[in-house]
Order: C-alpha cells, then structure tokens, then sequence
C-alpha cells in the first residue's frame, strides 16, 4: 500500500541539495548583495488643472455646457487613479484653479501649481493659454496635457515636446465624418462657415478631408443670418435662410459652428431633404452619453454617480488626461516626469479608454490615437476608423496628421 510518508523520504535529499546549491550561490556574491532589498515606497502624484468655469445655462437650455464641465472628469480620473492605486502603493491627489475675474491668467496659474511641485498639468483651454503655459513650465519639466484645444497647429508648426493632446485634432474629427460620407457614398458636401475662428478652422479642415477621401464639395457659402439656434424662435430672416439652400446639388450639409450659435437651425430647415452634419446634427466627437459599448456604459453610470449629471466631450478627455498620467506612473513605478515624458510615446505604452482598442500616442506629434464615435443626439450611428481603411501602423493613423504629412518639429 502507497503511504505519503515515503514521498516525503524520497523527496527530503532533493530539497537538499537545492538548499545546498542556494548556499554556494550566495557564497559567490558580493556582500551588499545579501541585503534584503527594500520594499518600493509609496508614491504620491499630485496633478494639477487649469479651466475656465462655464457661464452658468439658460433655464431653457438644457444642451449648455454644466459649470464643471472637465473639472468633474478629473476628478473621476483621480478616482479611478486611486481605486488602482489601493494596490500599488500609490495616491493621487487634483488640485483644480479656475480661471475668473480675480485669477485670469493661465501663466500665472501654472506657475503656482508648479510652485507646489506639481508636475502634470491638465489645460482645457484654448490653443493660445495652452501654448503659453508649456513655453513658461518647460524648462521645470512640467508634462502639459492638452484636453481643450483641438486646433491642428498645435500638432504642426507651433508643436511642443512638454505638450501631449488627449483630444482629437479638428482634422481627426472631419477625417471620421470623411470616412463615414465615403462608406455611405454622400460624396457631395455643401459646406456652411461660421464667422468666428474656430469655425473657419474646422471648415478649413472639412476641406482638407474631402481633398483626402475624394469628396467633392459642390456649394460653400459663410452663415449670415446670426445665431438663429440660440434664438429659440421664429424670425424675420427665418425665410431667408430657407431659400438659402435653393438650387444647390449636395448629399449632405455641414455646418462649420463650434459656437452652437446657428447650426442647431440647419437642420429639417433645407429646401431639399438633406442630412446634415458637422459640429451639429450628425457629429464626431471624442465622448457622448450614447456611448454604451466597450464598457463606456460602466463609466456613464460612475460619471452620473459622481457628477450627477450626464458625462460630455471635455469631462471625457480630463478623465483621460488624468488616467494616462496614472497608468503611466503604475508602468514606469515612478512618477518622475523625466521618465514618464519619453515613456509616453514609446509602444509600450497604452491607454484603456471605452473606445474597443488600446489607445496611444503619434511619437511625431503627441497625439492620442483614438477611435472617433459619429453620433447623433440620441444615437449611436458609426465609428471611425471604418472597416476599410487600412494603415500599415494601425487603422487609427488614418485618422487626422500622419507622420509623412506632419509639420511638428520638436526642439
């Protein structure tokens, strides 16, 4: 009859001889060796963020953006951080300024995080605030994420080695529009322009994405007629933005209104029955409260529990701001921005962000690779990249700026 105790008798010289091998091991190594290592101590990272507080909505407007738009996602971010850091010994902590009356300068405001000795510095600002904060903190190796500014200068020509783009690019944004036009064969687009700035920009890069996907765009004209979607009602030009779209040949409009003053109009209002997309109607964006899949309808409910209210684009990208700041620092076991800097365009490193794939960042100008929804207000409608578009990368580089096109040379 077999009895454990022989397999213990059969086993014990074994045991011996690897004690044995273990003692002549540490008898060839040198002394310091023997020290038992110390455990890595616990890290503490504090991040700062600069915004600008939303005027507070119209009781009638229920689209207007909250007060803490962006400040909530954070500070979702630094929980999610915290929830992971529970079990690697590492805090994360916001320290949130609020650019107003008394405090307006975003350079100042920087200077005084940094002062702290905080070191990543979340910016939802626009594109001038976000290049004179990185040309102030640069020589202090402050690491600026861009969560505001979707201006493609900021990827080109005005580039910054200290800065990385969370958000997609105007180019990003029209490449996936593009894309799904291309997949529905729309390839005839009449283009609507804005009179401010940035609506001249993202037209400019509806221009560039047609050039790109081989649209055609039949009928440009600017918008004259003011901010007819904020009036709320009838007006005396309601006529003449009617007629307006007569005698045009187009598939679908697209309005270039990064106000929301006047898109909101177009739509059910053309001569012809015709979609309408671009910054309003049917809209690529970064995040949108229809996003239920690949986990996001986890995050929508945290974000709601949080927040109490629902999630948008710019809470998005300061969660994801803040959470690449933590899965960095988890990787790398340091929160020393001089490692973390270069680590961030390195392959190794990955974003996980509801969007189906890991996320990371182009080494030629630090923008997030990223899956872009096409959404209507109450529907999910496509993702871009669509099935089709091949990259010898990845499909996500046919998204926006690729490195044979790039302007960005960083110093």
């Amino acid at each position: 009859m077999h009895h454990p105790a022989a397999e213990i008798r059969v086993r014990r010289p074994a045991r011996r001889r690897w004690l044995r091998a273990g003692l002549a091991l540490l008898a060839l190594m040198p002394p310091a060796a023997w020290a038992q290592q110390p455990a890595p101590g616990p890290i503490d990272t504090p991040i700062g963020l600069i915004y600008r507080p939303q005027p507070a909505p119209s009781s009638y407007d229920a689209e207007a953006a909250p007060e803490d738009e962006g400040l909530a996602g954070a500070r979702m971010g630094i929980a999610d951080n915290n929830t992971t850091g529970r079990f690697t010994k590492q805090t994360y902590t916001l320290d949130d300024v609020a650019l107003t009356g008394d405090k307006p300068d975003p350079v100042a405001a920087a200077r005084e995080l940094v002062g702290k000795g905080i070191r990543y510095l979340v910016l939802a600002l626009p594109a001038d605030a976000v290049l004179a904060v990185s040309d102030a903190v640069k020589d202090t190796g402050a690491v600026v994420l861009n969560a505001g500014a979707p201006d493609d200068r900021l990827r080109g020509a005005d580039c910054r080695a200290n800065v990385f783009h969370i958000l997609p690019s105007r180019a990003m944004l029209t490449d996936a529009l593009a894309q799904y036009l291309t997949v529905m064969r729309w390839r005839k687009i009449f283009l609507i322009v804005g009179p401010t700035d940035g609506d001249k920009a993202y037209a400019d890069a509806v221009r560039n994405s047609a050039r790109k996907f081989a649209l055609k765009i039949t009928a440009e004209k600017p918008w004259t007629f003011g901010p007819l979607a904020k009036a709320r009602g009838d007006t005396p030009t309601r006529a003449e933005a009617m007629v307006f779209t007569r005698g045009l040949d187009y598939d679908m409009a697209i309005v270039a209104d990064e106000e929301g003053d006047w898109g909101d109009y177009v739509p059910y209002r053309t001569v012809d029955p015709r979609p309408v997309g671009g910054t309003q109607a049917l809209t690529p964006t970064t995040w949108s409260p229809v996003l239920e899949t690949w986990g996001a309808a986890q995050a929508q409910n945290r974000f709601r529990r949080l927040a109490g209210r629902l999630m948008r684009p710019l809470d998005y990208q300061a969660w994801a701001a803040v959470r690449t700041v933590g899965e960095a620092v988890t990787a790398k076991k340091t929160n020393d921005p001089a490692a973390i800097a270069p680590f961030l365009s390195e392959p190794e490193f990955t974003l996980p962000a509801y969007k189906g794939v890991p996320l990371s960042f182009r080494p030629w100008d630090h923008q997030l690779r990223q899956a872009i929804i096409v959404v209507q207000p109450k529907a999910l409608v496509s993702v871009a990249p669509e099935q089709g578009f091949l990259h010898q990368r990845t499909p996500l580089d046919t998204l926006g700026v690729d490195l044979p096109e790039t302007t960005c040379k960083f110093k």
